[in-house]
């Protein structure tokens, strides 16, 4: 760590985000220039716990309280990429965790609703995204696999948490032409799916394999 005039001072690392886009994202496929500019810009450090603050930009998720996990940056990277978002949209995310993946949506929407089981994840990731200025960010503490029908319906709604299959709420509570994005399968394991409404119907597209902490509730696995 830096000193300033005898004062420590945090590495905004800047150089790591840059490699992060080049090796990470855009290696692999993330084109969305939007999204690119986001994540270069919002510091993933600044949700990462001390601890592991050295290894915020690297390749995988990390730990955070409560056993659960910030992301690995590819992953929050393609699946905002997959809500194919313009700026006007209203958004719920399950599964707040660090509050880094509402702090990169909250960049590129109207507005974030996003849901945390854990209610101390809850409030240490509402004060993160207060202090960082993320305005049009609401946290809330409950079941995120029965969504949030109060403020349905969404232009998008991304789960960052394993499901052991769609749930039903979400899916109602998405919009004409809304975007549904969420890992299914067992808990060792997932896949990514897209999901959009037509009218009644949804069509649904397959995409990377992935392994996330489980969703717990209702929808959820009872026993994970």
């Amino acid at each position: 760590m830096a000193t300033v005039n005898g004062t420590r001072k945090e590495p905004d690392y800047t150089a790591e985000r840059l490699v992060m886009i080049r090796a990470q994202l855009q290696r692999r496929g993330i084109t969305d220039t939007r999204v690119l500019q986001v994540m270069r810009e919002v510091p993933r450090h600044a949700f990462v716990p001390p601890e592991w603050r050295h290894e915020a930009y690297s390749d995988r998720p990390l730990p955070i309280a409560d056993d659960q996990t910030i992301s690995q940056p590819y992953m929050v990277a393609i699946m905002t990429q997959s809500l194919v978002l313009q700026g006007h949209e209203r958004v719920l995310e399950v599964g707040t965790g660090s509050g880094y993946q509402a702090a990169v949506l909250s960049r590129l929407v109207a507005h974030v609703y996003t849901i945390e089981y854990f209610p101390d994840l809850a409030e240490r990731a509402r004060a993160i995204l207060q202090r960082l200025g993320h305005t049009n960010v609401q946290v809330i503490t409950g079941d995120g696999g029965l969504g949030l029908p109060a403020y349905a319906p969404y232009h998008g709604i991304l789960v960052a948490a394993a499901a052991p299959h769609v749930p039903q709420p979400l899916l109602t509570q998405l919009a004409e032409g809304g975007r549904l994005v969420i890992p299914v399968g067992s808990v060792a394991s997932q896949e990514l799916l897209i999901i959009t409404r037509h009218g009644d119907g949804y069509a649904q597209l397959r995409s990377v394999p992935c392994r996330f902490v489980p969703l717990l509730g209702q929808e959820g696995w009872a026993d994970a």
